[in-house]
């Protein structure tokens, strides 16, 4: 029988798979996490995330000339206060610790696109994400709080906030307080989709904020659920968002692909710390090629429809891409 189409052709040798491939990965695409902390020369290693480091402003300072270099263009700031309170003060504080690293970073690399996490769950001293009565997450009174956040970094000098709290309705209430402000050229990237996901493990050990009772699952959405997804991206879009997002992501590429068809706005996915991890483990126990399982995942974001992906892997794809050039 003859064979009429070989889709082998297309595969036989690298030049042409080169030629013919349908998705690409560029340093653009990457936005990398930095975790900030009060005091001076620290520059300590997270356990549970090896090759990710707590900076104090100075030694972050010298962390940035790294970054600048690397061709990576985006950073997403979490911060780790000193102070902790019921409220979550050092979140909208112009002197916190994130506020500092936004001034000192557009101060010395103004090109760099700043982007603030907001939320409340680093800075309370009880570990949720909003204020808590009788054991109960608030949702409307922590949106004043979440919007003097965001109006705090933007003033700092944040291109994009971020916030990541899932409380109903902080879209809106953030664009209109941004707005009212004159900050209404700061652009919101939504968690739009944020899973409550045990994949977020080695996170709450670097920013020290897992919560000190319960669990997030009466905010951060039910893994099982999909229609909720789209519902919570609708809501977004109409309240205002610039950016919507999915997290985590290699667990919720389904997620990735269904948001990005379904809404025209660009979608960031987070490959989130236990991504980081394992993939990390895996590779420092020789168990995996490290540089050839990374860049296959996060081609497989870009391929699901991710249009930026943030990523603690930024700095090594940056440099894994220069030396594929």
């Amino acid at each position: 029988m003859e064979i009429l189409r070989r889709p082998r052709r297309l595969r036989a040798t690298k030049a042409i798979r080169d030629l013919v491939h349908e998705t690409d990965l560029h340093v653009s695409d990457l936005i990398y996490p930095v975790f900030v902390v009060e005091g001076e020369h620290i520059k300590e290693e997270i356990p549970s995330m090896p090759g990710i480091f707590h900076y104090s402003l100075d030694t972050f300072q010298e962390h940035l000339k790294e970054i600048a270099a690397s061709g990576v263009k985006s950073v997403i700031f979490f911060g780790v206060p000193d102070h902790k309170d019921e409220v979550g003060s050092g979140a909208y504080d112009d002197e916190g610790i994130v506020q500092r690293a936004l001034r000192l970073t557009k101060s010395l690399y103004p090109e760099l696109i700043c982007i603030a996490d907001i939320c409340l769950c680093e800075y309370t001293s009880h570990g949720h994400c909003g204020l808590v009565k009788d054991g109960c997450v608030l949702n409307d009174p922590t949106l004043e709080l979440l919007s003097k956040a965001a109006l705090s970094c933007a003033r700092a000098g944040a291109d994009i906030v971020a916030p990541s709290d899932m409380m109903d309705g902080r879209i809106g209430h953030m664009r209109r307080t941004l707005d009212g402000a004159g900050f209404e050229n700061t652009l919101i990237m939504a968690y739009s989709i944020k899973y409550a996901s045990a994949f977020y493990g080695p996170f709450r050990e670097a920013a020290d904020s897992a919560p000190a009772f319960g669990d997030r699952r009466s905010y951060q959405m039910d893994w099982r659920n999909k229609k909720e997804a789209i519902v919570e991206a609708a809501l977004d879009v109409e309240e205002g968002a610039d950016i919507l997002m999915v997290k985590p992501a290699l667990a919720y590429l389904d997620m990735v692909k269904t948001i990005s068809d379904r809404f025209d706005l660009p979608l960031c996915t987070y490959s989130v710390s236990g991504e980081y991890s394992m993939m990390k483990a895996a590779a420092l126990n020789g168990w995996i090629n490290e540089k050839s399982v990374v860049m296959e995942s996060m081609t497989a974001m870009k391929r699901a429809g991710a249009k930026m992906i943030i990523t603690y892997y930024a700095l090594d794809i940056a440099r894994w891409l220069i030396e594929e050039a």
